[in-house]
């Protein structure tokens, strides 16, 4: 138990029997009345964000949280095959689990969070750039840099970005695996 003026950034408790991290806190002091602590708390397993005050002093029930990388391994139906960096240990992840899944290649490394007391996944994270390659997309034409314009492009796995004009077949790029967007292109 964590008393609420204790909570900061990336805390994670459990309310109403479910789990939250703490996406936002403010401690507020008004003129008049009891100290309490405004929260924005984001739901782990439907990504819901809610606000939730919390008078000075009451008790929370905080859940101990282990992070640890995680190599992608393979797909097998709905489920995504992971293996601990360190035990060598495989686990299944469900693909609704992962944040950027879109953009996961064989090999990328992600973070996985889970609760220590029960060894539960709660999700896993992709780290928030990755480089892909891209795979098909309209040819570029030299000096089409003047305007904002995008077009859609295939990367290697599967997605579909929207990048420049003057982007081209074979290309790296970077994304942002959190909004699937085009982020800058990368030297070989």
């Amino acid at each position: 138990m964590i008393n609420s003026q204790d909570i900061k950034n990336g805390t994670c408790i459990r309310m109403d029997g479910r789990l939250y991290f703490v996406v936002e806190f403010l401690h507020v002091k008004p003129g008049k009345g009891n100290t309490f602590m405004r929260t924005k708390l984001k739901d782990v397993v439907d990504g819901r964000v809610l606000e939730r005050r919390f008078n000075i002093g009451e008790k929370l029930e905080d859940v101990r949280v282990e992070r640890r990388p995680y190599q992608f391994l393979y797909s097998e139906g709905s489920d995504n095959i992971f293996m601990n960096n360190e035990t060598f240990e495989q686990i299944p992840i469900a693909k609704d689990l992962v944040t950027g899944v879109d953009f996961m290649k064989e090999g990328d490394t992600v973070e996985v969070v889970s609760d220590a007391s029960t060894e539960t996944v709660l999700y896993a994270e992709m780290p928030v750039k990755t480089v892909l390659k891209i795979t098909y997309t309209e040819p570029g034409l030299k000096g089409d840099t003047a305007t904002n314009t995008l077009k859609p492009a295939t990367v290697e796995t599967g997605a579909t970005v929207r990048v420049p004009l003057f982007i081209n077949e074979g290309e790296l790029i970077e994304v942002d695996t959190r909004d699937g967007s085009y982020v800058g292109r990368v030297k070989a």
